[in-house]
């Protein structure tokens, strides 16, 4: 039976502090006073620092399924010490768990490659967790969840920066969640999300109706903090941290910290298939197998749905394979294969290169593991295989996902090459395309509503599409309406109908900077439901193409790291 919280007080006792209480603090933390200035942080796994309050706070909106199946009463929401909590004032917690919370250091690696150059001190160990405090630790209807405020002030890895988030990127964040979640992807949840009018803070940003790829001005944003919450925040880049230290015996307990965060990371992501009483070297082959599996799963589901995570480091990638750090992501409209919504991100991070985005990732997870095997000569050369094997998976994977998207029983590269070009050459929106698709059409004029342009009238574009549309209703191997029915609803659970666009996106933030939540909250109710048919007016603001004059325009069609 699931356990209703209506109390602040109720809800306290819920804490079990996993991640503080199993692993280490920096043992020069106390020696650095309140923790909030950046520094050097040369081991432990974490650093106990106090999160700064907003002032004043507004409340703007919470995830009302999330707070359902975390048994969390809405009456939670009327009180002060619930508030003050999750707008990062920890005044009103309990003494027994008021100092326990932490921020995380990791390590940078680009695609593959590792980075210390832009460390502020040149060794690496100034990164992570720069505005993102953990707060709570509980285990909520037998679940443990781990709540991370995002924008509560500085910590020793903020790099000079404020440790503010600001309202628009917020926004983003917390809608981004739960929709994800809806379309059935993994992803870190949202709980919370709260504003303050008496503090702002400078952030770079385009000018109105700009069309620059780089931030022009600064504007004067009010800060917010919403409240994340996933079954660990632990990423690859906190792994490779600790294998980086441990490789290079950078102090003497290094790889008892790697083997300590390791272990940890079983124990909150992998327990249920992974057997605690198994060899460590067992262990460390297993984790591999099994975060391969969930990563590889993640990347080809981000391409079903038509994301981009748009700055896929390693410190963005969760260990427990889930989608983690909604910064400059997008959700692609007219189809590119190179669509990418940073102007900061590369190709090598682009809608159609995040499954060699994610190999890269998952080579230095890899790497990150192998001090703990390296006397095992066996063990290091299964892990190499383990390794060597995620662009086999990956394939197959991505290719399951795209019979999924046609329709399909087994994956045709023919069919799929034909339409990859003739999707490119039409300019079709890609999430209308494959739900007007999913109508199972036999006639271009069909799949009319998802092309930007009307170049499907020339006659050799519709000649092609016909001849694409025939060979594949061939292939479908459909009797009777009542199977083409049948497929047609199978299509439409695997192809959303809404996704949150960013065009979208820009008027709920400027509403809310206005102080109108109401389309905040309207797109939470949207986008909580993205394969469902909706009303005909939601259909006609939400169910369209990016209009044309957005096209290009900076903060729209592209966005900058800015946050």
């Amino acid at each position: 039976m699931k356990k209703n919280i209506e109390t602040f007080e109720e809800l306290c006792t819920f804490a079990d502090y996993s991640f503080v209480e199993e692993l280490n603090s920096d043992p020069e933390a106390k020696q650095n006073g309140d923790n909030k200035s950046s520094r050097e942080v040369f081991s432990g796994h974490y650093v106990n620092v106090e999160p700064t309050p907003i002032k004043e706070p507004i409340y703007i909106s919470h995830s009302k399924n999330f707070f359902k199946e975390l048994g969390f009463n809405e009456t939670l929401l009327k009180e002060d010490d619930f508030i003050k909590m999750f707008s990062a004032d920890t005044s009103k917690l309990p003494e027994t768990i008021k100092n326990k919370t932490w921020a995380t250091g990791y390590a940078l690696s680009i695609y593959g490659t590792e980075y210390y150059a832009q460390c502020p001190f040149q060794t690496g160990n100034g990164y992570g967790d720069g505005r993102a405090i953990s707060i709570f630790e509980a285990v909520l209807n037998n679940k443990r969840w781990e709540f991370q405020l995002k924008g509560a002030g500085r910590t020793p890895y903020c790099r000079g920066a404020d440790g503010r988030a600001v309202l628009r990127s917020s926004i983003r964040e917390f809608l981004a969640q739960e929709h994800m979640h809806s379309l059935g992807i993994p992803t870190s949840r949202s709980l919370t999300l709260f504003t303050s009018k008496k503090e702002q803070v400078l952030r770079p940003w385009f000018r109105k109706e700009s069309y620059s790829r780089d931030p022009e001005v600064m504007i004067e944003e009010d800060v917010a903090i919403t409240t994340r919450v996933a079954s660990s925040f632990i990423r690859v880049g906190q792994l490779e941290l600790f294998g980086r230290r441990a490789r290079k015996h950078e102090h003497k307990d290094a790889l008892k910290e790697l083997e300590q965060l390791v272990l940890h990371l079983i124990k909150r992501e992998y327990s249920e298939t992974i057997d605690g009483n198994l060899k460590l070297e067992e262990k460390v082959l297993l984790l591999a197998k099994q975060f391969q599996n969930r990563l590889t799963s993640l990347v080809a589901n981000w391409i079903r749905v038509g994301y981009c995570q748009g700055n896929f480091n390693s410190d963005n990638c969760a260990a427990g394979g889930f989608t983690l750090d909604y910064g400059p992501f997008g959700f692609i409209e007219m189809f590119d294969p190179n669509y990418q919504p940073w102007t900061g991100g590369g190709m090598h991070f682009s809608f159609f290169n995040q499954p060699q985005a994610a190999q890269k990732n998952f080579k230095s997870f890899c790497s990150a593991l192998k001090p703990l095997i390296i006397s095992n000569l066996e063990s290091i050369n299964e892990l190499e295989k383990i390794e060597n094997d995620f662009p086999k998976i990956m394939q197959s994977k991505i290719e399951k996902i795209w019979a999924s998207k046609l329709g399909l029983t087994k994956f045709d590269f023919e069919l799929f090459n034909e339409l990859i070009n003739l999707m490119i050459e039409t300019k079709v929106d890609y999430t209308i395309f494959f739900r007007e698709l999913s109508n199972i059409p036999k006639d271009i004029t069909e799949l009319e509503n998802s092309f930007y342009k009307t170049s499907f009238k020339n006659e050799n574009i519709e000649i092609s599409w016909n001849k694409w549309l025939e060979k594949w209703n061939s292939q479908l191997n459909i009797n009777s309406q009542e199977e083409k029915e049948e497929l047609s609803k199978q299509m439409k659970l695997i192809n959303p109908k809404y996704t949150l666009r960013e065009w979208i996106l820009v008027p709920a933030y400027k509403e809310a900077e206005q102080g109108d939540y109401n389309l905040v909250n309207e797109l939470q109710e949207i986008m909580t439901n993205p394969y469902k048919e909706q009303t005909k007016e939601i259909e006609k603001r939400y169910y369209s193409k990016k209009p044309s004059e957005f096209f290009g325009i900076a903060g729209v069609s592209h966005v900058s790291c800015s946050s």
